[in-house]
């Protein structure tokens, strides 16, 4: 097989998810086409260059319906002979565009790609899909479904972490991030968003609060105490697949859970021999990829069992990654990844993360991948590891070498 190469990695700053949040006036569409014609600039690419667009996105109805990938590229600035493929794998949606696309590229069916993922939070809600995992009680019922945020609480009161762990972390995302800012480690990767007439809408991630500490954290209500406990609450869901939990700990509210923005990013994947047609020098090889199912109830546990897998199936150790990217779905998420492979912080997120800066969930996976390689090139470090936990209990994984 081929080694598949990142050649670039492009986001567009996050906005907050509300109708009052910088990007709530561009489209799904627009956001998408920005970020593909900046790849397009960018890489002084032309004519059919890539071979497809793989795009993904989580809430895959309304402005983000259809094939939005196709739609995406043909509002863009590419060739209308180049394709679109849009796919859903929630939260690792972006990352999954990555992995199909650089697989594509090791088997042999093609020589380029352009892949990532958009979710407007703001604009389509997380959840007005109407998934039948949710919704549909035959199948709620067998998975012993509750929302993300029990989840997350579930794994707290499951491997012991407190309301002060969860809240040291989310103040340390926010203190990374606003530092990253302030040292302008994201000016490599990141576009600014444009209107109609060419004045800038937004060029930073406008939803962190730098000012936060743990005194401001640990006045916050937690978020899924009543969700859980009102009868009919989902704690007695859970504890009918746990009962060894006497009671969940609900921990998790709005400061170290994840914020809902807006976001798009895309990462320029291809072979030895696409680089050297379009003039281009690797930045990463795509060492290995990996995708897991796990417990649908816990639900978010899966980047340890990813991340076990696609250690196993590259014959490394965790002790061979120098940097890792663990999706700041929520504290417990990557209090647990640390926990499991007994990994120091120093080198988990050293940028911040999503607590502080967002997650739009389809595009999530292909952010954390550029904010990896900026951190690994900036570091001279040789691999990282970017990994998610992902909805209804799956995990997902992307090891990258520098060459």
């Amino acid at each position: 097989m081929r080694d598949a190469y990142i050649y670039d990695a492009v986001r567009s700053p996050r906005g907050k998810g509300r109708a009052d949040g910088s990007l709530h006036e561009v489209t799904p569409v627009k956001l998408s086409a920005d970020i593909l014609n900046a790849v397009q600039t960018r890489n002084n690419l032309s004519g059919h260059a890539v071979e497809d667009v793989i795009w993904g996105n989580a809430t895959q109805v309304k402005e983000q319906g259809g094939c939005l990938a196709r739609t995406a590229v043909l509002a863009s600035d590419l060739d209308e002979r180049i394709p679109g493929l849009s796919i859903n794998r929630f939260c690792a949606s972006g990352m999954e565009a990555v992995n199909l696309a650089a697989n594509q590229v090791k088997g042999g069916a093609g020589e380029g790609y352009i892949a990532g993922g958009v979710e407007c939070m703001s604009r389509v809600a997380m959840g007005s899909d109407g998934a039948a995992i949710a919704v549909d009680p035959s199948v709620a019922m067998k998975t012993y479904f509750v929302p993300q945020g029990i989840s997350a609480d579930i794994i707290a009161t499951e491997f012991g972490f407190s309301r002060d762990d969860a809240d040291a972390l989310a103040a340390e995302s926010q203190k990374r991030a606003a530092a990253a800012w302030e040292d302008g480690r994201f000016a490599k990767s990141i576009i600014d968003i444009k209107d109609q007439n060419g004045l800038t809408i937004l060029n930073r991630d406008e939803y962190m609060r730098p000012g936060t500490d743990m005194q401001a954290l640990g006045a916050l209500k937690p978020a899924f105490k009543d969700q859980g406990e009102v009868m009919p609450g989902f704690d007695a869901v859970a504890m009918l697949k746990y009962p060894h939990l006497e009671k969940i700990n609900h921990i998790h509210h709005a400061g170290n859970s994840s914020g809902i923005v807006d976001g798009a990013a895309a990462v320029l994947i291809g072979s030895k021999e696409f680089g050297e047609a379009n003039g281009l020098t690797p930045r990463a090889r795509i060492r290995a990829t990996a995708k897991i199912g796990t417990d649908p109830t816990i639900m978010l546990t899966g980047p340890v069992p990813a991340t076990q897998k696609i250690l196993a199936d590259s014959g490394m150790a965790i002790s061979d990654i120098d940097l890792f990217e663990v999706n700041e779905a929520f504290s417990s998420v990557v209090l647990r990844f640390m926990q499991a492979f007994d990994v120091d912080h120093s080198v988990v997120n050293v940028n911040g993360g999503a607590i502080a800066m967002g997650h739009p969930l389809g595009a999530s996976g292909a952010i954390i991948i550029g904010t990896l390689l900026d951190e690994m090139e900036r570091r001279d470090v040789e691999t990282g590891l970017a990994t998610l936990c992902v909805a209804s209990g799956m995990g997902a994984a992307t090891i990258l070498e520098r060459v």
